[in-house]
């Protein structure tokens, strides 16, 4: 295979990656979005970088302020795990429901969005 051909084919595969990426990270938006406005926070603040964070710990913790441990290393997957299992408290599911949601959690926040889950404020 010479040279072009295979730039071609890496072209292809980068560009495959990139559009699944792409697609994967608007579900995601879309997701957190409803999740938003389920708990009467403003579906916007999916879209800005650090509000997000703040809008969504003020969901699961009712402290927003609390996101400033995501800026610590090592705290930060701590508190982003717990900040999950309390998210999925918060909308009345449980322990199984946050593993999913550890390990998918693109997939189990859409759920929690699209699916009859309440808000029912933090635990």
């Amino acid at each position: 295979m010479s040279n072009e051909a295979m730039d071609a084919v890496m072209a292809g595969f980068g560009a495959g990656y990139i559009i699944v990426c792409l697609v994967i990270s608007i579900v995601c938006i879309v997701g957190m979005w409803k999740v938003f406005t389920k708990a009467g926070k403003p579906g916007w603040a999916s879209l800005i970088p650090f509000y997000n964070l703040y809008t969504l710990f003020d969901i699961a913790w009712g402290n927003g302020i609390l996101f400033l441990t995501m800026l610590v290393p090592c705290v930060d997957v701590i508190f982003l795990i717990i900040c999950y299992y309390k998210l999925c408290k918060a909308f009345g599911k449980g322990t199984g429901f946050f593993i999913g949601m550890f390990f998918f959690s693109p997939i189990f926040i859409c759920i929690l969005g699209f699916g009859d889950a309440e808000y029912i404020g933090p635990q």
